[in-house]
């Protein structure tokens, strides 16, 4: 049966060409009435992916319907933001059968629940069996182009992790299983935000070793928050955690990095979000993250200065100084 994937940013299109070349059927929801045209008439997208051809395989529509009817499989990525309202739409049309692969990676601002509990809130707890996760080091314009890339795909159900394993995995694409639906969705969130912290340290010129202080620490900070949400420390070690946030943190094509190099130089966050149409989901996440972290009593220094350069007017060397000033105390409690 054919895939649907539901968003057409960068992410969603990068998905719908490589299972259309493994030789699937795809339909591709596109939100925006511009880019869908494009994507019909010139078949690549200009914001998004320049230079990546969808193949004929790739169905693109704007009738969301379309994109969900019948299909055995369902791919959404859309930003985390409009996760609750899109998937809605949808749930008259879900097959009781269908699988659902959330590529989401955020947190829901006004009630802070991952997108696991989003979706189990629009289809019902029972239907969350039939849910997958999928996270790790991926930036989409490389896995258009077919470079090595390995993944991790997390469900309640062994049996339906390996189901999507096996279907989304190419020679290209690794994809490794895990039961830990918390860890795979909480190192997704949490990466984006440290990788601003570690933007903003580049374009400050602080140098490498701060970088790896930003990872190493930003790391820790990520596994007390998963742990506390019932996660498994290894998984954090791991392609969703460790590897997601080494990428995010250090790679050119990090959205949530230039966003932070851009914090650097003296741009507004308002200065810094018109420009683009890209999303950084780190930018709303750090907000969240913060009032999560809050509410639940867990200690994330870095995740708290992003909130306060993002949203309460902190000048960035100021976040630095406070940082590197803490209190001193043993490296692991």
């Amino acid at each position: 049966m054919d895939i649907g994937v539901i968003g057409a940013g960068g992410w969603g299109i990068a998905l719908a060409k490589l299972l259309a070349d493994k030789g699937e059927q795809i339909t591709l929801w596109c939100h925006g009435a511009d880019t869908c045209r494009e994507l019909n008439e010139k078949r690549e997208s200009s914001t998004y992916l320049p230079g990546i051809i969808l193949p004929a395989r790739v169905r693109v529509t704007r009738a969301l319907e379309e994109a969900v009817a019948g299909k055995s499989l369902l791919l959404c990525v859309v930003p985390s933001h409009a996760l609750r309202e899109v998937m809605a739409r949808t749930v008259s049309r879900v097959a009781p059968e269908t699988t659902i692969v959330c590529g989401t990676k955020g947190l829901e601002e006004e009630s802070l629940k991952t997108a696991g509990e989003v979706l189990a809130d629009i289809f019902g707890a029972e239907r969350a069996g039939c849910h997958a996760f999928l996270s790790g080091p991926s930036f989409a314009a490389e896995v258009a182009r077919g470079l090595p890339t390995a993944v991790t795909v997390a469900a309640h159900a062994e049996e339906v992790a390996v189901a999507v394993q096996q279907r989304l995995s190419t020679q290209n694409f690794r994809v490794y299983t895990s039961k830990d639906v918390i860890g795979v969705q909480l190192g997704g969130v949490v990466k984006n935000v440290i990788a601003i912290a570690a933007g903003i340290s580049d374009g400050l010129g602080l140098g490498q070793n701060a970088r790896a202080a930003l990872i190493t620490r930003g790391l820790a900070e990520m596994t007390r928050l998963a742990v506390c949400m019932g996660a498994d420390s290894i998984t954090l070690a791991g392609l969703p955690g460790l590897g997601d946030l080494i990428l995010t943190c250090a790679g050119d094509l990090s959205r949530n990095r230039r966003v932070g190099l851009q914090i650097a130089q003296g741009k507004s966050l308002r200065e810094i979000t018109s420009g683009t149409r890209m999303v950084a989901e780190g930018v709303r996440n750090a907000r969240s993250v913060h009032a999560l972290a809050l509410r639940l009593g867990v200690e994330m220094p870095i995740v708290e200065q992003m909130d306060q350069v993002l949203y309460q007017g902190k000048k960035p060397a100021e976040a630095v100084r406070d940082l590197m000033q803490r209190s001193l105390k043993a490296e692991v409690r």
